[in-house]
């Protein structure tokens, strides 16, 4: 696993030996990326179930202001941030350590609203986002005209909407997919 763009580029990362983890591909993360494009300069970008931390790591290498990491395996979390201390990240991220049900339910602890948010749950918990973004204050989660990604099996339907987000493209990568949600950039009332 490496870095694979931008002021880190080619750092090997920490990558899980017998963690049931599974880690962004560097294919599905270059696309990703590109995907992102300028959108991500200086932006606040939110990794949950951030794993190893590669995703985030990729963000602030291409120039994200700052990013946080929510993550709540112990295991997991030691790899993030031996990651992180690995590439000499300091001011520009938050690493959190606790459930997204423990981070959503706590916004005191944001570092929004996000303009970018990624989501990589277990394949078997994707199914589980859109119950946990409906409560209305999730909103505040997401700034306006922000974008919500998705990695998921690409067997795994998603709902049009998710909170204030709506479905905008899905890209496929083998038996992995990105949804993309957008959040527009007017309110309705």
């Amino acid at each position: 696993m490496r870095v694979i763009a931008g002021t880190h580029r080619g750092r090997r990362l920490y990558a899980p030996r017998k963690l049931a983890l599974r880690p962004t591909s560097d294919r599905v993360r270059e696309a990703l990326f590109s995907i992102l494009g300028n959108r991500l300069t200086n932006s606040r970008f939110l990794d949950l179930y951030a794993g190893t931390g590669a995703v985030g790591i990729e963000a602030v290498s291409r120039g994200a202001a700052d990013v946080t990491f929510v993550e709540s395996n112990r295991d997991a979390l030691k790899l993030l941030r031996q990651n992180l201390e690995l590439c000499h990240m300091g001011e520009e991220i938050a690493v959190l350590g606790q459930t997204i049900q423990q981070f959503l339910n706590h916004p005191h602890q944001w570092n929004g609203p996000y303009d970018i948010v990624f989501a990589d749950p277990p394949y078997a918990e994707a199914s589980e986002l859109p119950s946990l973004l409906a409560e209305p204050r999730i909103h505040d989660l997401f700034a306006l005209d922000s974008w919500l990604v998705i990695e998921h099996a690409e067997k795994t339907a998603l709902p049009i909407s998710l909170g204030c987000t709506k479905f905008l493209r899905r890209y496929r990568y083998g038996d992995t997919a990105l949804s993309l949600y957008y959040r527009p950039r007017t309110v309705q009332a």
